[in-house]
């Protein structure tokens, strides 16, 4: 019986999975996947709940959001992928001197398709002593529609991810303001199922953390335009040009894991946004959501990168 895997968005931060489905790494280390997509993003953990998918990719925040609003929730967080903020901040006009206090005096349109991007980010400004609630900020449009808007003149910085960033300075559109990565580790993607799934299907589910372990190492190697020949045909609406220039951006950042841990201060920092932007209370623990005995295993066998 094949192990069904769903991914919660289409996203190019998510490269590493992409590679591995792309260059066969889950049927190298011998476990049947069967892809599927969220409708939703909301919709992701709680497929995963009710057991219309067996392990869904996607962020500890969904984790935290289901142990927050559902009785009897047991998901567990395992093989992290994506290890730190992949969003940017662009502004109209060069700012290289910027500061997070910058952002008091302009209008700042932020993320609407997920919650996480701005979570992370009103927890940075509250650790840089400035009240969220004061930035002017532009809510409830998508990502493409803030955009139009910076290129309108209509608002002065947006947050995005990748390929916006790339897209708007091909055009000359947009200048790097903040590149959230840099604020270290924030854990931002994993696998994750119920904890039954994990005793049930173990061996099926460390195939596929041996798996990711391998394609960790093969995208630590990789060059970015490497990287988005590989996942090209998951992005097919994207310029090749703009999606190499992405790929780089995020391996100079450093988002993408080298090894499947999914580490303590990354979850942490995640559940700090969370519960400081009222999202969550109190958060799962480190404990309860994040089993790393998978992991554990798979690097232990020192298997090679993907060839």
């Amino acid at each position: 019986m094949p192990l069904i895997l769903q991914e919660a968005l289409r996203g190019l931060f998510y490269a590493p999975f992409y590679v591995a489905l792309a260059r066969d790494a889950f049927s190298a280390e011998g476990v049947e996947i069967r892809f599927t997509s969220s409708p939703h993003p909301d919709e992701t953990a709680l497929r995963v709940m009710d057991g219309t998918v067996d392990v869904s990719w996607g962020g500890p925040m969904r984790v935290m959001e289901t142990y927050h609003k559902l009785a009897g929730c047991d998901l567990v967080c395992f093989g992290e992928v994506v290890t730190r903020d992949p969003f940017l901040l662009m502004g109209r006009t060069p700012k290289p001197d910027f500061a997070l206090a910058d952002l008091k005096s302009v209008t700042l349109a932020t993320v609407s398709e997920v919650p996480t991007p701005w979570l992370c980010l009103q927890h940075d400004l509250r650790l840089a002593g400035i009240d969220p609630a004061g930035i002017r900020r532009v809510t409830g449009r998508t990502m493409a529609e803030n955009m139009a808007a910076l290129k309108a003149g209509t608002v002065d910085v947006v947050q995005l991810f990748e390929p916006f960033p790339s897209l708007l300075l091909a055009e000359g559109a947009a200048h790097v303001w903040y590149e959230a990565a840099r604020r270290g580790p924030t854990s931002y993607t994993c696998f994750y199922a119920r904890r039954g799934t994990l005793a049930a299907r173990r061996d099926e589910l460390l195939r596929l953390v041996r798996a990711i372990d391998r394609t960790e190492k093969w995208v630590a190697k990789a060059a970015g335009p490497e990287i988005a020949a590989a996942i090209a045909g998951y992005f097919a609406d994207v310029p090749p040009a703009i999606l190499a220039a992405a790929c780089t951006r995020y391996k100079a950042l450093g988002i993408w894991a080298s090894t499947p841990i999914l580490p303590r201060a990354g979850y942490d920092r995640l559940r700090d946004g969370l519960v400081s932007g009222g999202f969550v209370s109190p958060g799962a623990a480190f404990e309860i959501a994040v089993d790393n005995s998978l992991a554990e295993e798979a690097i232990a066998l020192d298997l090679p990168a993907l060839a």
